[in-house]
C-alpha cells in the first residue's frame, strides 16, 4: 500500500502543505526569541496597553490557532477524500 503511486501522491501532497508552513512558523518562533533576546527594551516598550512582547507572545498563540484551522480546512478539502478512496480500496 505505501508503494501504491495513490498512497505516494497524498504523501506529496500532505508534506508540500506542512513542511513549508512548519518552516514558517519556526522562523517565526526563532524571530521572536532572538528579538526577545537582543532587543529586549523593543519587547518592552508599550502598545496599546500591553507590552511588545506580550503582543508577541499573544501573535504566537494566534497563529497557531489560525495554522491548525486552515490546516484543518485544507485537509478536508485535499487529503480526507484521497485516504478514504485509499483506505476503501484497501478493505475493500
Amino acid at each position: 500500500m505505501q508503494r501504491s503511486p495513490e498512497f505516494q501522491e497524498l504523501r506529496k501532497t500532505f508534506r508540500g502543505f506542512t513542511f513549508p508552513v512548519s518552516v514558517a512558523f519556526f522562523l517565526w518562533f526563532l524571530v521572536f526569541v532572538v528579538v526577545a533576546t537582543l532587543m529586549p527594551d523593543a519587547m518592552a516598550a508599550p502598545f496599546l496597553g500591553l507590552n511588545v512582547g506580550l503582543w508577541l507572545g499573544l501573535a504566537q498563540f494566534f497563529t497557531t490557532f489560525l495554522i491548525t484551522w486552515v490546516y484543518v480546512k485544507w485537509a478536508n478539502k485535499n487529503l480526507e477524500p484521497r485516504a478514504a478512496r485509499i483506505r476503501e480500496e484497501m478493505e475493500g
